[in-house]
């Protein structure tokens, strides 16, 4: 059995698909982080860096004392081992498989994570500036691009809308129109 401990972040929806993907026994332990419950001395001892998700492995295969693991990463890794599920056992695929993780670990996960956190949470906005118009060209490229991981399920997203929304206001109140 697996204890999650589990709220509702992108970071936590990862592990959470995985589980009810391959089927492992779980239970979800929430933490509520809007109530700071991640700074608790007792989840401290299970995620040292307070960060959402963490598991609990309290049958694994090795041995009869229970791991605890944090980090999306290391517990998708740690889980597919365990499972045999999600990823490939041959080096070539093995290798190819980990590079889009950590890919997604190291660059997406992050960036978006970054323009969730200005967008909606952060609470001093800041003003339309010279970072904006560096950062639009990068963003409207992707604006129609079709993207497939590793030849699973191709997705199109129009990223550019995205962008626009989490634009700063100007002075005017209303949003900055760039195209």
């Amino acid at each position: 059995m697996i204890d999650f401990y589990f709220w509702t972040t992108p970071n936590g929806y990862k592990v959470l698909v995985f589980l009810e993907e391959t089927g492992i026994p779980y239970r979800i332990l929430p933490v509520n982080i809007s109530r700071g419950e991640q700074f608790d001395p007792g989840f401290l001892r299970i995620s040292p860096n307070n960060k959402m998700p963490a598991i609990v492995d309290n049958t694994p295969r090795e041995s009869g004392v229970p791991i605890s693991l944090f980090e999306s990463g290391a517990i998708l890794l740690y889980l597919a081992e365990k499972s045999g599920y999600f990823l490939p056992t041959d080096k070539p695929g093995r290798v190819e498989v980990l590079q889009w993780l950590y890919w997604q670990m190291g660059g997406l996960g992050p960036m978006l994570g970054q323009n969730l956190h200005f967008g909606q949470y952060a609470p001093e906005k800041i003003p339309y500036s010279i970072a904006d118009m560096a950062s639009y060209p990068w963003v409207f490229t992707l604006r129609s691009t079709t993207y497939s991981i590793l030849g699973g399920t191709c997705f199109r997203r129009s990223i550019i809308e995205t962008f626009r929304r989490f634009f700063y206001e100007t002075e005017s109140g209303r949003l900055r129109e760039l195209t």
